[in-house]
């Protein structure tokens, strides 16, 4: 079988800044990931699997500052979290570099609550 290289870097640039590899690439609905950039003083970006969805966030280059509900972390390159369902994290880059991360994702023990979401459409990702 012919493997596919995808070019995150250049499709996040593209698309506002994250990019999802997911059914349209992949043809399942097993898994599918996210890359994002965001630079120092840009807008937040929600962070949120989505009902039925599981997600690890992991920080690639830089710092990641997520906020929910009075809790912040800072996250810097090499350190994950992990996010459940509806729970919405706001992610800015606290600088000076832009941060860049990863989100790796797949359905929970819920299973799929939503019908048949195929991740490209970012509507559990809200810039």
């Amino acid at each position: 079988m012919v493997k596919t290289i995808f070019d995150l870097v250049g499709r996040a640039a593209r698309e506002g800044g994250e990019t999802v590899l997911g059914l349209k690439d992949l043809d399942t609905h097993a898994c599918y990931m996210l890359y994002g950039v965001l630079q120092p003083g840009e807008p937040p970006r929600l962070l949120k699997p989505g009902v039925g969805h599981e997600e690890i966030i992991c920080v690639v280059a830089g710092s990641l500052e997520l906020e929910h509900d009075g809790q912040k972390l800072v996250l810097q390159a090499g350190q994950a979290v992990h996010l459940v369902g509806e729970e919405t994290w706001r992610a800015s880059a606290p600088g000076p570099l832009e941060a860049r991360y990863v989100a790796a994702g797949g359905h929970g023990q819920g299973g799929h609550g939503h019908g048949h979401h195929g991740h490209d459409d970012h509507d559990h990702h809200d810039h």
